[in-house]
């Protein structure tokens, strides 16, 4: 007799579903947020408006877990960047920031980390862009997500 578990093939939700709970330690998905993952794990671009505490860091953090590549955050608030990586690093997933209050020895050390893939979210403020450095290494990984 066939086990059922080993017909079951591997689809995108299903693997958000699984790093749901190895990464996040939750069991189900708030309302809403795994309509957005299937969208985005299909290609799709989405724009996501959810309440204070409604889960929207999940829906770039989590399949920043399942895609190829690093996904890249936008936000202009500093504070919201560290909790965030702080919290990511806590759950020992491979994540950064790079913005002014790293000396520009940091920058570039985070920056050639990114280069070479140890970075799985990279947190940057919107003058990032301004930086040919910064600009010319994102030319060079491979981008699963562009979150802002």
């Amino acid at each position: 007799m066939s086990d059922p578990e080993a017909s079951v093939q591997s689809t995108p939700i299903h693997d958000a579903r699984e790093a749901l709970r190895k990464y996040f330690g939750f069991r189900e998905f708030l309302d809403g947020q795994e309509d957005v993952m299937a969208r985005i794990l299909g290609g799709h671009c989405s724009l996501v408006i959810m309440p204070t505490g409604g889960g929207k860091s999940l829906c770039y953090q989590l399949p920043a877990m399942v895609m190829e590549g690093v996904t890249i955050v936008v936000s202009p608030l500093i504070a919201l960047m560290k909790d965030q990586v702080d919290a990511l690093e806590r759950r020992g997933i491979p994540a950064t920031l790079i913005n002014s209050t790293l000396s520009l020895a940091e920058q570039t050390e985070r920056i050639d980390a990114l280069r070479r893939g140890e970075y799985k979210l990279v947190y940057v403020a919107p003058e990032r862009f301004r930086s040919r450095m910064f600009t010319n290494t994102m030319r060079q990984v491979e981008i699963a997500l562009f979150a802002v």
